[in-house]
């Protein structure tokens, strides 16, 4: 076996559970609940908060190329998704409380978000495995982005409207890409059925 083939196998077989991505994710999922704090004992604008947003944001971006460099596992497809709903989650439920953004769009995210674990779980049971679109991806972008600015102490009173209009693009592709995945699971279930 040459060292290109043994670099290309994956560290972590799928049932893995302590890899360097997972301990990652746990980080952010611990997190998620201090940071919520956070937002309530500074404020909603601060650069403090604004900085840690971004680390947090984006260590979804390193511990995806974590798994994906050293083997992805049952685990990290689990606890990965979790970790971002929570972090998210967490952060617009404090924001509506301190009134930077409003409760329709924060309603409407939180509502597919739980419906989108609940069809995961179900079709889980099948051992159907759903992939993520890429517009899917570009859905965490925009909900990450919208929430950094609403951090971000220029954007004072007036420029409110700027993290508000981010948090409707974004409640429009997380309800797109929803009604994608559920066209996909239930897609994936019929040609199961059909195959038995």
């Amino acid at each position: 076996m040459t060292r290109t083939e043994r670099s290309a196998r994956p560290t972590f077989g799928p049932s893995a559970i302590a890899t360097p991505a997972n301990a990652l994710t746990s980080l952010r999922l611990l997190a998620a609940p201090a940071f919520a704090f956070g937002i309530v004992v500074l404020g909603p604008r601060s650069w403090w908060l604004w900085v840690i947003w971004i680390v947090l944001a984006s260590s979804d971006g390193i511990d995806g190329h974590l798994a994906r460099r050293l083997g992805t596992t049952s685990s990290g497809a689990f606890l990965d998704p979790l970790a971002d709903k929570i972090l998210v989650l967490g952060a617009l439920i404090v924001l509506v409380d301190q009134h930077v953004f409003s409760v329709v769009p924060v309603v409407l995210i939180a509502i597919r978000e739980i419906a989108m674990s609940v069809f995961r779980t179900r079709v889980s049971r099948f051992e159907i495995s759903i992939p993520a679109r890429n517009l899917a991806k570009w859905k965490t972008i925009v909900q990450d982005f919208a929430i950094g600015c609403a951090f971000f102490p220029p954007f004072h009173a007036r420029a409110i409207v700027i993290p508000q209009s981010l948090l409707w693009i974004a409640t429009a592709l997380t309800l797109y890409t929803g009604l994608q995945y559920l066209v996909d699971g239930r897609r994936m279930m019929a040609r199961m059925n059909r195959q038995k």
